[in-house]
């Protein structure tokens, strides 16, 4: 089903989506490429009738209060739809949205292989967005829907960050991992984009990255003010993602929303 909805200033959002029925959400090393992605129904699910036509759900302008950096018109941005129900884990309406999260895969593959890895190892747990290198854009969750691509910070990071556990989450597969990182409300507040990408496996390609610019865009168009970007390591010491080789992008995101 291929949505095509018109944007501001001459600009189009086009939304691709893919019917998956059931399943539930993991973070799981992707299946290598060119393995089956599950895009299809259950033969036992009737497919309900496409429509020709569809809006899709257009960004918001940004307030006159916005940061400057937020854009006033929709980005171009194909973003393929392969949502599926067992990444949600409760409602983030609008006013809950605070930060974008950037994660590397740390494994190959192409989205779809990702997305699949992830549901199939039964976890619950995925981003909102993944960006393969070739630039094509996927979307598992509706941004305002809790998924969980963050889990575990460290302990006092709640409140350093300002995102309290407030009952929104349903912490469904959780697992605690020690009491030096027992805070978990980063995910009630974020939107979290995956890249494909392996640590120490060279730079990260160009459409990729651009990729990764218009999905920002969109991300502040669509709420109306630009949410500050951090990565997954600054939510838990430790972690992996983003990569080093990430490090000037991730500064450059940071102060000006581009890798440039």
């Amino acid at each position: 089903m291929r949505l095509t909805a018109p944007g501001r200033a001459g600009h189009r959002l086009v939304l691709v989506a893919v019917l998956v029925v059931g399943g539930g959400g993991a973070c799981a090393s992707a299946p290598p490429d060119g393995a089956s992605p599950a895009t299809t129904a259950s033969a036992h699910t009737a497919l309900p009738a496409a429509p020709t036509t569809a809006a899709a759900p257009q960004p918001t302008a940004a307030p006159t209060s916005a940061p400057a950096d937020t854009p006033a018109v929709v980005p171009d941005v194909t973003i393929h739809q392969d949502m599926r129900s067992g990444f949600a884990h409760g409602p983030k309406p609008r006013q809950f949205q605070k930060y974008i999260v950037l994660h590397d895969t740390e494994g190959t593959g192409n989205p779809q292989s990702v997305i699949s890895g992830w549901d199939n190892a039964g976890q619950f747990i995925a981003a909102h967005f993944v960006i393969g290198k070739d630039g094509s854009v996927w979307q598992t969750v509706d941004m305002d829907v809790i998924a969980h691509h963050s889990g575990f910070g460290d302990t006092g990071h709640n409140a350093a960050y300002g995102v309290p556990e407030d009952g929104r989450d349903d912490r469904r597969g959780t697992q605690p991992i020690g009491s030096w990182a027992s805070d978990y409300g980063m995910n009630s507040y974020s939107v979290g984009i995956e890249l494909i990408h392996v640590g120490g496996a060279g730079d990260y390609p160009k459409a990729q990255l651009e990729a990764l610019d218009q999905v920002i865009a969109y991300i502040d168009a669509y709420y109306g003010f630009a949410s500050p970007i951090i990565d997954h390591k600054m939510w838990r010491t430790g972690n992996s993602d983003t990569s080093k080789e990430f490090a000037g992008y991730l500064a450059s995101y940071r102060d000006h929303r581009s890798y440039r």
